[in-house]
């Protein structure tokens, strides 16, 4: 049987009322998903489950709501003019960031969400067959861009007390990514650090992704104007409660967002809609109601720390929403499972070198509270 005509009888099943559903679809996939999506492994979000109330500690949202000034913005946003397209350069956001961060325009690219930032800039560095370096531990997406853009992703070892050795960042043969603080162990790197590998590597480009930087981290983004091999990465989702506007930025050198915007206009010019640009615009202006919230997060984990170290749990240092914890006689995989029959949800990755490990977000105090109460309880059951 010819090419085609094998074609036409796989046609023919899809077709066919009679034939087998999980047949039917193994053909659609065979005749129509290219080798990268059969290549690839999507990345896994945390649990939003439908079958119960839970007290979610799985996503690392922020426990406070969005600034009142960034909903009324939003409100004011929804009129008339939705029937128009947005301004594809995001001009008043890129403004106010630039303002924020003491640089010019040019020096900021605005995506939707950090995701697609860093989506984007795997696009924009890196060519198929390239090597990119990051730690072995860290946000997992950056195996899945490099799995699907065809990068050698490079994953360098955490050091015994899961700490990036810089070390070995320094004089590697590809580009470098690094989360900081670090996902999901919380840890964070200090700016004179990140100088050191940005000195180290000249022609390489450094990618230091700060999602979690303002719960206690050292963000980079000064370092913007005297290191053009730098791209620092942030979003509005953690510490501005806008996780459901998606809207992250880039700051680099002006060249760098150059390439950016080539692959962002090859895919899509309108990232951020009108709601994403006035929101986000009035959250950035609205800096007190930013600083409690992130002061309110900060002490809450501090608080929520000393408690779990007091019932024996191992806890690495934070400088994010999160708290990175494990406890030294009973699995990670266990004590996730009697919590969300308990109904929290925390977050439990299976992986080697940190498979008993739990990752908490940091909820209200109240969310709090019920989660240490209903760990106790776990705790002395399994103990």
């Amino acid at each position: 049987m010819g090419e085609s005509a094998i074609l036409h009888h796989r046609v023919a099943l899809i077709k066919s009322p009679f034939s087998d559903k999980k047949r039917n679809e193994e053909i659609v996939m065979s005749i129509f998903w290219s080798q990268r999506v059969r290549n690839s492994q999507p990345y896994v979000a945390g649990e939003q489950p439908r079958d119960k109330k839970y007290i979610k500690l799985n996503t690392n949202e922020n426990p406070y709501p969005p600034s009142a000034k960034a909903l009324a913005a939003i409100r004011q946003a929804t009129d008339g003019d939705l029937k128009l397209y947005p301004d594809p350069e995001g001009t008043v956001l890129k403004e106010a960031l630039a303002a924020y961060y003491r640089l010019e325009p040019g020096n900021i690219f605005i995506g939707n969400g950090s995701d697609e930032v860093l989506a984007f800039s795997f696009m924009a560095f890196f060519n198929p067959g390239d090597k990119v370096f990051f730690p072995d531990i860290t946000y997992s997406f950056y195996v899945v861009y490099a799995n699907i853009f065809g990068v050698d992703c490079q994953q360098v070892p955490l050091d015994d007390e899961y700490t990036v050795d810089l070390e070995k960042m320094k004089g590697l043969p590809g580009g470098i990514i690094l989360a900081n603080p670090n996902a999901p162990t919380g840890r964070g790197l200090t700016v004179s650090g990140i100088k050191e590998v940005l000195r180290a590597n000249p022609q390489r480009i450094v990618i230091v992704d700060e999602a979690y930087v303002d719960f206690g981290g050292e963000t980079a983004a000064a370092l913007v104007v005297d290191h053009d091999n730098l791209l620092v990465v942030q979003t509005f989702s953690k510490s501005r409660s806008l996780a459901g506007l998606r809207v992250g930025f880039a700051l680099g050198h002006p060249a760098l967002v150059q390439a950016l915007d080539r692959i962002k206009n090859s895919i899509n010019s309108y990232t951020l809609d009108r709601l994403a640009l006035a929101g986000s615009v009035a959250a950035l202006a609205d800096e007190e109601y930013f600083r409690e919230c992130c002061r309110k997060v900060v002490s809450t984990r501090e608080r929520v720390a000393a408690q779990l170290q007091d019932l024996g749990f191992v806890v690495l240092p934070s400088r994010t929403n999160f708290l990175f914890i494990a406890h030294p006689s009973i699995a990670g995989q266990m004590l996730f499972q009697a919590l969300k029959e308990r109904g929290i949800l925390v977050r439990h990755f299976a992986r080697p070198r940190i498979e008993n490990f739990l990752r908490v977000t940091i909820g209200s105090d109240e969310d709090m509270v019920a989660f240490m109460r209903q760990l106790e309880i776990v705790v002395t059951d399994m103990a």
